[in-house]
């Protein structure tokens, strides 16, 4: 079940990624489970993850972070290039999101 974001939830989601590095890489042997374990360990600690995805194939990079949302229950907060920026909150929620567009402004 993929989280579904607003675009003023997206917006502050994308500013806080920015300064991250990526800390999981998909190689050539694409999603593979110990991949996808990774993924979800990451996610459970930092709750907002950059993925690097080695490979030029922009479409096999857009199923990629489908499945990964679809199967970890998280949401697509950007794809640009060949870096991909993935969000699931944890029970320790570390990222509060805002509530409007208003918030979005004081929070930034």
């Amino acid at each position: 079940m993929k989280i579904e974001l607003s675009a003023f939830e997206r917006q502050y989601l994308k500013g806080l990624a920015h300064g991250l590095s990526p800390v999981v890489m998909i190689g050539n042997q694409g999603l593979t489970e110990a991949v996808m374990r990774e993924v979800a360990i990451n996610l459970e600690a930092h709750e907002l993850i950059k993925i690097r995805v080695l490979g030029d194939d922009r479409n096999a990079r857009i199923s990629m972070v489908e499945q990964i949302c679809d199967q970890l229950a998280a949401a697509q907060v950007q794809h640009i290039g060949k870096m991909l920026v993935v969000w699931r909150p944890s029970d320790k929620q570390r990222i509060v999101l805002p509530k409007s567009k208003k918030e979005l402004k004081t929070k930034l």
